[in-house]
């Protein structure tokens, strides 16, 4: 049968030799809050001078030119055929040359070969037409 009997010496207990950390836990929580409560609150706002009022309404719409390429890879300009690569740059560089650049909408045919659209876009970029997009790209869309 069992008995109990103290650990200690002399029937004292076990001195428990354990620091008790509950205190310096709350000492650092009140530090910790007092470090918060002192930090200054930093603004993150940058100073702009804004104008003031509604932009002027543009007088002028800018011209519009439709360039369409062909599946055979032939170019319109505005419906007109251009009857090569070099007539097509000089019509280019006078758009590019403009001070109000016109729009510039690529309407490629479907079945054209990327190669003339890109050559169109490149000679667009080289001289200088920077209002250029490509147009009707829902013919590309799959059909459901």
């Amino acid at each position: 049968m069992g008995m109990n009997t103290p650990s200690g010496r002399d029937g004292e207990p076990d001195v428990v030799v354990d620091i008790n950390t509950t205190p310096l836990i709350d000492v650092m929580l009140v530090l910790l809050i007092m470090l918060i409560i002192t930090i200054p609150i930093q603004t993150h706002a940058i100073k702009m001078n804004l104008p003031v009022g509604n932009p002027p309404a543009s007088i002028t719409q800018p011209e519009v030119v439709q360039i369409d390429i062909d599946f055979d890879g032939t170019t319109k300009w505005n419906g007109q055929i251009v009857p090569d690569r070099a007539a097509l740059e000089a019509r280019l560089a006078r758009v590019a040359a403009e001070p109000v650049q016109a729009e510039i909408h690529l309407l490629p045919n479907k079945q054209v070969p990327y190669k003339d659209v890109a050559a169109v876009l490149a000679s667009a970029q080289r001289l200088g037409a920077t209002k250029i997009g490509v147009i009707g790209d829902e013919q590309y869309m799959p059909e459901h």
